[in-house]
């Protein structure tokens, strides 16, 4: 589990780690090739790129990192950097390379987060819209009203139980708002059936999983990273540990987290052909099942958010 996690930091911090391998090997260059002021232009790659992937404010830091790392080699081998005899036109020249450098930073820092909030508000868009249609589904759906809203809240609970980022959090949320949207596709029939489904209505049921990711990857790359979570949050876990190594990341943690909190709200919830649990039973439950039906280190952040409900009431 460690080179798994230590795979998921590097692919969590891509962007950070290039960055930072950049600039060092930039620094490193000044230090030790000869030329030195072929190397000045090299800095705009890291910091056009920290701007752009990172914002502003990391771009920006990575501007100074590269006037200081400039500075201290200045410092260290000013003959490379400070011509004879024209020591002000030098001096001018090299601070008109560091002000660019940050001004560079700035503007596409600013680029970069203009097109965020570009991003967030047609996301925020997007999911006002798939809000009111699983309201829709919720009353269409009479016996599980309220069922997404509630797994979306108990689903980002555990997330941030789980330390896991603000970015990720949200995600996670949406998916838990979003991941029944595919029963829009099934038969009112079934959906609204007082009894208990036929094996073979179960089995049409189930396919709501893969019609909700079918619907959201439509949207595009607004709500690209919450359709693998719709895609897969009935999976179990126990098949992933079974097989192949590359295979246990079939199942997103996103995914992980909406199975708990589904699976306990969808307990808890009274059914005409079945009474719901008391939430101790249905914690008890889902404790049982850790490391089969689902992942131990959710159960684990899930029984901590029960406990902290049980104690503000």
């Amino acid at each position: 589990m460690t080179l798994d996690r230590l795979k998921q930091f590097i692919v969590k911090h891509f962007e950070k780690i290039l960055v930072l391998i950049i600039l060092l090997a930039a620094a490193m260059g000044t230090f030790f090739i000869e030329d030195k002021t072929l190397l000045l232009n090299f800095y705009f790659l890291p910091v056009v790129f920290a701007s752009y992937f990172l914002g502003k404010r990391l771009g920006v830091l990575s501007a100074f990192f590269s006037v200081l790392a400039v500075v201290v080699c200045i410092i260290v081998f000013p003959q490379y950097f400070l011509i004879k005899g024209q020591f002000l036109s030098s001096v001018l020249r090299l601070t008109s390379w560091g002000g660019f450098l940050i001004l560079t930073s700035y503007a596409v820092g600013s680029l970069y987060e203009q097109k965020e909030r570009q991003t967030l508000e047609l996301k925020n868009a997007y999911i006002g819209i798939l809000e009111i249609l699983t309201k829709y589904i919720d009353s269409f759906d009479r016996y599980t009203k309220g069922h997404s809203v509630r797994v979306a809240e108990m689903a980002m609970e555990i997330a941030i139980a789980m330390g896991l980022p603000r970015t990720e959090v949200e995600n996670v949320r949406v998916a838990g708002l979003l991941h029944d949207i595919g029963k829009i596709e099934i038969s009112s029939e079934v959906l609204r059936k007082a009894a208990a489904l036929t094996p073979e209505e179960k089995d049409l049921m189930a396919t709501h999983a893969e019609k909700g990711a079918s619907i959201l990857a439509k949207v595009g790359i607004v709500l690209k990273e919450v359709v693998p979570y719709v895609l897969a949050h009935h999976r179990y876990y126990e098949d992933l540990t079974d097989s192949k190594e590359e295979s246990f990341k079939e199942i997103p943690m996103g995914a992980r987290i909406i199975a708990v909190a589904d699976a306990f709200d969808a307990m808890t919830t009274d059914r005409p052909y079945r009474k719901g649990m008391q939430p101790w039973e249905a914690l008890q439950k889902i404790i049982d099942d850790a490391g089969k039906q689902f992942d131990p280190f959710v159960v684990g952040a899930f029984r901590r958010v029960i406990t902290e409900r049980a104690e503000n009431i």
